[in-house]
C-alpha cells in the first residue's frame, strides 16, 4: 500500500513540473515590453531635449576666429566623481553635483577596516551649494550694443558698402540676479547647466577687440545713411538652488556622507555668450 502511495506522488510531481515550465517564460515577455517601453520613453526624452535645444538666428555670427582678443575659455569640463566619491554620494539622501566638492572628494582617500569596531567619526566638511535645478533658460541676442558703424551716403552718387569693424575693446559682465551664499560655486552650476542645455560657449565675462572685422556686406543706396550696430548676447539662466551641511560619517567598516539644514533658493543669472555678436541693420534717410 504505501509503495503504490509514494508511486502516485512521484507521478504527480513530474504532471506538475512541465506545467510550471510552460507558464515561466509569460512575466519573460512582460519584463522585455516594460523594457522596450522604458526604452521608448528614454529615446522620446533625448529627441524632447534635441528639439529644445536653442538655435541661432541668422544675424547672430561667431567671431571666435576674428576676435582681436583672446577670450579663455571658461567652459569647465564636467568633472566625473571617483568610484569612491561615488560610493558616497549614493548614500546621500540630496543630489549633489557641485564640481569643488567632487574635485575635494576625488583627490582624497579614505581606508577603512571591518575590524574597526566600536570606531566612530563625524567630519563637518562645510555649508555647500549642492545642486542647481533649471526652471527657465532663455537668449537675449542683443543683451548689451557693443559698436555701431556708419555709412553717410546722402550725398553719394552711387552705392556703398558697409561691413562690421569694431572701434573699441568693449568688457561685457554678466552676473547674478540676487546676493546669495556660496556666490562662485552657484555660478558654476548655473553655467555649467545653460551650457549643458544651449550647447553655446558661455563666461560671466567676455571681450569684443577692437577692430574685429566681420565679412558679411551691407549695401547704402544713394540718399540713405546706413547703420549697422553690433550686440553681445546673453543667457537669462533661472532655477533653485540647494544648500545644506554636510558631514563625511564614519563608522566601523562603512563610510557615508550626511546632509543637514538643507535650504532652498531661488536665484536668476544673465551670463554672456563668449565670442558671437548679433548684427544689425538698418537705413535712414
Amino acid at each position: 500500500m504505501l509503495k503504490k502511495i509514494l508511486i502516485a506522488c512521484l507521478m504527480t510531481s513530474l504532471i506538475s513540473v512541465p506545467a510550471l515550465a510552460k507558464e515561466n517564460p509569460e512575466p519573460k515577455k512582460e519584463n522585455k515590453q516594460h523594457q522596450e517601453e522604458k526604452d521608448h520613453s528614454s529615446k522620446k526624452q533625448a529627441k524632447s531635449n534635441d528639439d529644445q535645444m536653442i538655435k541661432k538666428p541668422d544675424s547672430v555670427v561667431d567671431i571666435a576666429q576674428k576676435n582681436t582678443y583672446p577670450n579663455p575659455n571658461q567652459n569647465e569640463p564636467q568633472l566625473q566623481p571617483s568610484a569612491m566619491t561615488k560610493e558616497l554620494f549614493n548614500t546621500s539622501k540630496v543630489e549633489i553635483e557641485n564640481p569643488t566638492l567632487i574635485r575635494l572628494l576625488n583627490e582624497s582617500s579614505i581606508h577603512t577596516s571591518k575590524l574597526s569596531l566600536g570606531y566612530r567619526a563625524r567630519i563637518y566638511l562645510g555649508n555647500w551649494a549642492l545642486n542647481y535645478q533649471s526652471s527657465k533658460t532663455t537668449v537675449n541676442w542683443e543683451y548689451k550694443k557693443v559698436n555701431e558703424n556708419l555709412l553717410d551716403n546722402r550725398g553719394g552718387k552711387q552705392m556703398q558698402n558697409l561691413s562690421y569693424n569694431q572701434e573699441r575693446q568693449l568688457k561685457v559682465s554678466g552676473g547674478l540676479t540676487a546676493q546669495v551664499p556660496n556666490q562662485k560655486e552657484v555660478k558654476k552650476l548655473m553655467m555649467l547647466e545653460a551650457a549643458e542645455k544651449t550647447n553655446l560657449p558661455l563666461a560671466f565675462e567676455t571681450y569684443v577687440g577692437v577692430g574685429t572685422k566681420i565679412d558679411r556686406v551691407y549695401h547704402v543706396e544713394t540718399k540713405k545713411v546706413g547703420h549697422l550696430s553690433g550686440y553681445v548676447p546673453a543667457v537669462n539662466e533661472k532655477g533653485k538652488v540647494t544648500y545644506g551641511e554636510v558631514y563625511l560619517v564614519l563608522n566601523g567598516g562603512h563610510k557615508s556622507i550626511e546632509v543637514k539644514n538643507v535650504t532652498h533658493q531661488g536665484i536668476g543669472a544673465w551670463i554672456p555668450i563668449q565670442d558671437y555678436v548679433s548684427l544689425r541693420y538698418f537705413v535712414s534717410n
